[in-house]
């Protein structure tokens, strides 16, 4: 049995340590308000602008001078995968459900015969997949978001991508990040990056049966798709970048918040057998003074 110091420093060992993530908690929940925030307003242009391309695309794509952002090589035998996990842990499960399913994609395609290579942005992600994809890994970028998410890092991490597309690095590109939900719910999302992904029915009527309208365009379609391919890649980042921090945070504060609840429950408990052994020691040391007395 533990002596009643021990038990003492564990007591306050673990207060410590509730206090900490007591204020990691609250810091979390201030940095994912903003970070909701801006992961929402994303979404509605980072939509819009994948649908317009996709009209556009869609009577591009067949084209013999079709853009090779968006026709692609011609074969889909080298893949590039996009990992976009943090640079810090204690945020319960949000790197290593990338990890996992990074993994099964890794084995999967490899399985078909297709080479993989991964681009990790953040730390995280390139020490869980290292183990056993070290060879694959071409690259890792770290401190993304810092001091704050901006469009010209996501235009980085573009320009790193396009140049591997260029050199013949790979064929296609896929994006792996945690889409945000609620503070306890990340959804493990994959997106194609490279080609261009144009729906098969982008050219035919919507859903409910009617005829999409027809644009004319100024400049031609060429001529746009030059400029807006290289953006809509920036922007598709640059949304799965907010979407990423934003649970990260989320994660952040449910882990903290768990861990200050375990915390607290820990510190009664100790509390209990603490007291309990002192009422013991109490209760021998009397029981050996009543049994001297008595002697005498």
């Amino acid at each position: 049995m533990a002596s009643l110091k021990d038990l003492r420093n564990r007591i306050d060992s673990v207060k410590s340590t509730r206090k900490i993530t007591s204020a990691m908690k609250m810091v979390a929940g201030a940095k994912l308000r903003r970070a909701q925030e801006q992961a929402e307003a994303a979404r509605p242009y980072a939509e819009r602008m994948e649908r317009m391309l996709s009209s556009l695309a869609a009577s591009a794509k067949d084209k013999a001078d079709a853009l090779p952002l968006l026709a692609g090589t011609g074969s889909d035998n080298k893949v590039l995968i996009v990992v976009m996990t943090s640079d810090r842990g204690l945020c319960g499960g949000f790197n290593s459900s990338i990890a996992r399913a990074v993994r099964r994609k890794v084995y999967k395609l490899q399985d078909e015969g297709k080479s993989v290579q991964l681009l990790c942005v953040g730390r995280k992600g390139r020490d869980m997949l290292r183990r056993d994809f070290r060879d694959l890994i071409v690259e890792t970028i770290e401190n993304v978001g810092r001091p704050a998410l901006t469009f010209d890092e996501a235009s980085a991490i573009r320009d790193k991508i396009t140049r591997l597309f260029d050199e013949g690095a790979f064929d296609t590109c896929l994006l792996y990040y945690n889409h945000f939900q609620s503070a306890i719910s990340q959804v493990v999302t994959e997106q194609q990056l490279i080609p261009f992904p144009v729906p098969e029915d982008a050219d035919e009527g919507d859903a409910t049966g009617g005829v999409q309208p027809v644009y004319t365009y100024e400049p031609e379609e060429d001529a746009i798709l030059v400029e807006l391919l290289p953006h809509n890649l920036s922007t598709q980042i640059f949304r799965a970048l907010l979407e990423s921090n934003a649970s990260e945070q989320g994660a952040r504060m449910t882990a903290m918040d768990n861990a200050t609840r375990n915390a607290g429950d820990m510190i009664d408990s100790l509390t209990l057998v603490y007291n309990r052994t002192r009422q013991a020691q109490i209760t021998k040391e009397l029981i050996e003074i009543i049994s001297g007395a008595e002697a005498l």
